[in-house]
């Protein structure tokens, strides 16, 4: 992965700090950012839902640093933020369900956690904060594909949360004069995303089921469809919002996505295909609490602004990952 370079500066000269980096998303930007010779990564994380072994292949870098931490706490988030360029901020409570059940803790995490990671870069005088917000923030609009300008009600707790993230750095943006860049993840997916635990996301979840023989679920008639998009181009969009030199782009909310749109009906085919699991048949079951029916990403602003161009379609992600995943189960 990450043959081609996302950045057209030098790396050498810069430190970034990745907050969440032993997450899933967190740890395919450090693995770009050490393949490209990046001065220096500090990630900060609490292993709350990132996992140790996520990152401990960066031990050997002498530019990799890891700071065990949690971004609830200020002063964790001021060392952390020191001596700092660009900050790179992933760390999360994910999970639409999840913050259903413990919406506090949502809260504290995301929004708390958000506005101390915010708070400790301005006093350290970083200006450039790239933050993960969700394409759950659309809620109940119907309209697609999704367009940065339109959202409707949340329709969850994350949603609020990610929703509060993204008004948080516009008003900070223009009190601070720091310089945010938000992206609206539609279903990201890839290698290091796990299928453990009681909130893992369905693309894991069907390949381990495919892969070891246990059932693979559906949440309600399987008709519902979503923009899955492949882990690294989100990375790509990431790298290139951390060392963009437009000044249009900055202070700006972005979808990050495909544009393209599939039915989880058409994503267990595509897990049964790759997996070569021709045979195996889902379960059905009541839908959940919170999730939209339809989404797709309109991802012209990111073209337009950010000169994003996905280099992985759905299809071939899906095979890099169904791929991944049967590598990890010989070992």
């Amino acid at each position: 992965m990450y043959d081609v370079p996302y950045h057209s500066c030098s790396l050498r000269d810069k430190t970034v700090l990745i907050t969440g980096a032993a997450g899933f998303i967190g740890s395919n930007i450090v693995e770009y950012l050490l393949k490209y010779q990046v001065g220096k990564v500090i990630v900060l994380d609490n292993f709350l839902t990132g996992f140790e072994s996520n990152v401990d292949v960066f031990k050997k870098f002498p530019n990799y640093q890891f700071i065990e931490g949690d971004i609830r706490d200020l002063e964790t988030c001021k060392k952390a933020c020191e001596n700092v360029d660009v900050v790179c901020h992933q760390a999360a409570m994910g999970s639409v369900p999840r913050s259903i059940k413990e919406p506090f803790a949502t809260t504290e995490h995301n929004i708390c956690g958000f506005v101390n990671m915010v708070s400790a870069a301005h006093f350290h005088g970083v200006k450039r904060f790239v933050y993960a917000s969700s394409s759950s923030v659309y809620g109940d609009e119907p309209n697609l594909p999704k367009i940065e300008d339109r959202i409707g009600k949340p329709l969850s707790p994350y949603a609020i949360s990610k929703l509060s993230n993204e008004l948080f750095a516009k008003n900070f943006g223009e009190l601070y004069e720091m310089e945010f860049i938000g992206f609206r993840y539609f279903n990201v997916f890839g290698p290091r995303q796990s299928p453990e635990g009681a909130y893992a996301a369905v693309i894991p979840l069907f390949a381990q089921a495919c892969l070891d023989g246990s059932p693979v679920y559906i949440n309600g008639d399987g008709g519902q469809t979503r923009d899955f998009t492949f882990v690294e181009n989100v990375v790509q969009i990431n790298i290139k919002a951390l060392f963009t030199d437009k000044p249009e782009a900055l202070n700006q909310v972005y979808n990050v996505g495909c544009g393209g749109r599939y039915s989880v009906l058409e994503l267990f085919e595509g897990v049964k295909k790759s997996a070569q699991t021709p045979n195996k048949k889902p379960v059905f079951r009541d839908p959940r609490t919170g999730d939209i029916r339809d989404s797709q990403a309109d991802i012209s602003k990111a073209e337009r602004l950010l000169d994003y161009k996905p280099l992985f379609d759905f299809m071939e992600g899906l095979k890099i990952t169904v791929n991944y995943f049967k590598e990890v189960a010989k070992v």
